[in-house]
């Protein structure tokens, strides 16, 4: 029997409050989700923290995740704070860490650090946290002398799936995560090379990949017109390429072997960008890479393309919508039989 389960995310839209983000979060755990999925992002849109309290009031028994980028908050605080949310919701939150990159660095204020040592050094402080004895830890990037949180946490595990990209990334997610959360704008080809990648990680490592999660945050976007569809969703493929991080973002894709992504098509979004400022941009991007790393287009289509994803590897597809007039449309296809 084919895995149904979906989750919903949000958290992209700077017109939506938390409140209302909590309300949506409420409709989806009634038609079946089986997670509701917050990004806190480098735009500095909504926090985790609020997201998450709100969400757990709001619901009761779907799952409910979030990315943190790790060094944005203490080691000691992000395990009082996933304890404390984990007791909130009833021992249903998962952490999706990410590591703190240059461009995370610089907008926070911070020193540039190894990404993914103080990603593995964070992750590992803050489990011995969560078991609530006195923990001393001496790392590079993180070092604590007998701490320990007042109470016991209602769970010593909490699941962390890695939030990677890159090759790096991927295989650290393979080393000492509990899951992987994929990143959204890439292909279903993409994606099954990361699963690869991820899984002889773990399995050089030597872990038990059964319990092993693979999540990905898909743009999704719904429309009886399938052009009208890859319109809504366009700025969110285009933002991917903005000069500042076009570059980057798509040597990162290239090294895991995303076949939608060109790199000879960088200057000519820069070109675009500098003629037409985002809009510029946006015109620019080809429809080739629209379709190819969302999921867009009419009900079946975006059924269908979801399919894939999960044909890719994905084990729980998390799909955000590209606009707030879509979502109802995106709760009642994904809703499970007997829950719209």
């Amino acid at each position: 029997m084919t895995d149904a389960r979906v989750g919903f995310a949000l958290g992209y839209d700077p017109a939506m409050s938390v409140d209302e983000m909590a309300r949506w979060m409420r409709e989806a755990e009634a038609r079946g989700f089986a997670m509701g999925f917050f990004s806190e992002t480098i735009n500095l849109v909504r926090d985790s923290v609020s997201a998450l309290a709100a969400f757990a009031l709001a619901t009761r028994s779907m799952r409910l995740g979030a990315t943190q980028i790790v060094r944005l908050r203490a080691p000691t605080v992000m395990a009082q704070t996933l304890a404390s949310l984990d007791e909130m919701a009833g021992g249903r939150i998962v952490l999706a860490p990410g590591a703190c990159t240059r461009n995370h660095a610089r907008v926070h204020g911070l020193p540039h650090v190894d990404p993914a040592l103080s990603l593995t050094e964070w992750v590992q402080a803050i489990r011995l946290l969560l078991s609530g004895d006195r923990v001393s830890f001496s790392g590079q990037t993180v070092s604590l002398e007998g701490v320990q949180l007042a109470w016991k946490p209602a769970r010593s595990r909490i699941p962390m799936w890695i939030a990677a990209t890159s090759r790096k990334g991927l295989r650290l997610a393979g080393q000492i995560g509990d899951g992987v959360l994929l990143n959204a704008v890439t292909s279903t080809e993409y994606a099954a090379n990361a699963v690869r990648i991820v899984r002889e990680s773990a399995q050089e490592a030597g872990r038990d990949r059964s319990q092993f999660e693979v999540a990905q945050i898909i743009p999704t976007s719904i429309a009886a017109d399938r052009d009208q569809a890859m319109e809504a969703i366009r700025w969110e493929v285009a933002s991917k390429f903005h000069p500042q991080r076009a570059a980057y973002n798509a040597r990162i894709r290239l090294g895991v072997g995303e076949p939608c992504v060109h790199e000879e098509d960088i200057p000519a979004f820069r070109e675009a960008f500098e003629r037409g400022g985002p809009e510029g941009l946006a015109r620019a991007i080809p429809a080739a890479y629209v379709t190819g790393l969302t999921a867009c287009g009419t009900p079946d289509d975006v059924a269908e393309r979801v399919q894939q994803y999960r044909d890719a590897g994905v084990t729980l597809p998390l799909l955000r919508p590209a606009a707030r007039d879509q979502i109802p449309r995106l709760l009642d296809l994904f809703a499970l039989p007997g829950r719209s």
